[in-house]
């Protein structure tokens, strides 16, 4: 079996986030970005059907050359080898094309994506790469097993869970469930020194025009000033919910 995990390359949650150019852009300076935690759940579900039933895996990236030592980090964990496509993401339908490509000229039965990634939280990449790859698509996938080439899965669903099964190939978008967050891999010594030596394969992208555009991004508002009112004023409380809050 061939898997393909897509990769995205986030920044850490811990970082300070600043946008530059009348705040049209994302300025990476000072961020660091790690693998997006939705694919690192594929990942590691992806590392347990090569260990438990010899698959071969490849991870697969859009991004410049900044985006390589994520990838190193995923052949680190485990992944036989890494492409790149050598593009500037636009948006989710240039980065679902590129992928595409990729997945077509692999001949891959399973591809394994995010559900989205946390730093624009689109959450189109899967669909779309599955429509174009015309595959079966499960998303919000919580558990996958694969027997031959028939996959059987679960998914969250609005108030439960649905339990799936289809044929190969197939397109997920992972989330938290498909592992559990204990079994999440960090590379050791062993395999970041393996790392070094396995394919980084760079491919040119595929002429696609973009869908739509970043106009501005806005941080949210800081949180106002908290007023404490003493436990036994409710008079000044219910004025201040009343006329201030409008709440009542």
């Amino acid at each position: 079996m061939k898997i393909l995990v897509c990769i995205s390359h986030v920044p850490d949650t811990t970082s300070k986030i600043n946008f530059t150019d009348g705040d049209s852009k994302f300025d990476t300076n000072g961020v660091q970005f790690v693998i997006n935690p939705n694919d690192e759940f594929g990942l590691t579900r992806a590392m347990w059907f090569k260990e438990k039933q010899g698959a071969n895996v490849d991870v697969v990236n859009v991004g410049s050359s900044e985006t390589e030592p994520t990838l190193r980090k995923a052949l680190a964990i485990g992944a036989d080898s890494a492409i790149r496509v050598d593009a500037t993401p636009t948006d989710g339908f240039f980065v679902a094309k590129q992928l595409a490509k990729v997945a077509k000229e692999g001949g891959y039965d399973l591809i394994i994506a995010g559900r989205e990634s946390i730093d624009y939280n689109g959450g189109m990449v899967p669909g779309m790469l599955a429509k174009l790859l015309n595959a079966n698509f499960i998303n919000n996938c919580i558990s996958l097993e694969i027997e031959g080439d028939t996959a059987k899965a679960v998914r969250e669903i609005d108030g439960g869970k649905e339990s799936l099964s289809t044929k190969l190939p197939l397109v997920i978008g992972g989330q938290k469930g498909l592992v559990e967050e204990k079994d999440l891999k960090i590379p050791n010594m062993r395999g970041i020194m393996q790392a070094r030596k396995k394919p980084m394969n760079k491919v040119e992208a595929d002429e696609t025009s973009p869908i739509s555009e970043a106009v501005k991004f806005e941080k949210p508002a800081p949180k106002g000033e908290v007023k404490l009112v003493d436990a036994d004023n409710l008079d000044e409380l219910i004025d201040l919910l009343h006329n201030e809050a409008k709440v009542i």
